[in-house]
């Protein structure tokens, strides 16, 4: 599925703007950051596997319609990807940043107790999505001789480890180093690669691994992102400004610094949040 408006008449003559490409920006993080950058002036391509999630951020970000592009794309599907970035250049003439944030989490469970689909889907979305991203947005930007490529990182790339999440940690663990390697084979090509931490949030990622359900959080787990969590929007606008003003190659752009944990510590002793009262549900 492809959406586009042409752009207008105001926008042909004005300085050259940043075209990005957003992974699984269909809601959530991706989303948030898609409208930070629209609201910044840029270009954007969002993408998402569900047609009906894309059709609704499309149609949410209508007052910048003449500036985005609506790509449907699975990115466990290399050709996808590569349609992705086609169509995005075809539309938007160059491509400055790529962001691969598609990724899913895993059903709590221990690893033995996962199906074979589910492992499969954790793995490919999370790990080959990215490696295959990161591929495409490569060989098309040493075409054009610049650009930036940025990878999200998620819980288990700081080596946490937490019952129930030792897959999905997997997964963001190898994608750490898969980006600092990737880094590192860039030098010397004006291509920039960089990580992207978002720390914590609270959103439907976390309370249910499929849409629509809502899956039962411990109240320690609902006590720690409760202070150390934040809203989508809130990590989505410091990510886009740093990305804006970044332009070094092996970057880590990260949200929850120790200092900004140990600060909400401490604030939690006097101040109590309630951020999951807050989280709706796909219909």
């Amino acid at each position: 599925m492809i959406r586009s408006r042409k752009r207008s008449k105001k926008n042909r003559g004005e300085k050259h703007l940043k075209n990005l490409v957003i992974t699984g920006s269909s809601r959530g993080l991706g989303f948030e950051m898609a409208r930070k950058f629209l609201e910044l002036g840029c270009n954007v391509t969002i993408s998402g596997s569900s047609l009906s999630n894309l059709d609704k951020a499309w149609l949410s970000l209508k007052d910048y319609q003449d500036r985005i592009l609506a790509v449907q794309c699975d990115v466990r599907k290399r050709d996808q990807l590569f349609n992705l970035w086609q169509k995005s250049q075809d539309r938007w003439g160059k491509i400055d940043i790529w962001i691969n944030n598609a990724g899913i989490s895993q059903q709590n469970n221990t690893l033995w107790g996962l199906s074979a689909d589910d492992t499969d889907n954790v793995v490919q979305t999370n790990l080959m999505g990215t490696i295959y991203g990161s591929q495409v947005a490569m060989q098309g930007m040493l075409k054009q001789e610049e650009g930036r490529i940025y990878n999200m990182e998620g819980f288990g790339s700081n080596d946490m480890m937490r019952r129930g999440l030792n897959l999905y940690g997997t997964s963001k663990r190898a994608l750490t180093y898969f980006t600092r390697a990737l880094a590192q084979e860039a030098e010397g090509n004006n291509i920039k690669v960089g990580a992207l931490s978002p720390g914590m949030m609270v959103t439907e990622f976390i309370t249910g691994p499929t849409v629509g359900k809502k899956k039962e959080i411990n109240e320690e787990t609902r006590r720690i992102f409760n202070i150390l969590g934040d809203r989508p929007e809130t990590v989505a606008r410091f990510l886009v400004d740093e990305m804006m003003k970044d332009k070094n190659n092996g970057s880590h752009i990260v949200w929850l610094t120790r200092r900004k944990v140990m600060f909400r510590f401490f604030k939690a002793i006097f101040i109590k949040r309630n951020l999951f009262d807050q989280i709706t549900y796909d219909d």
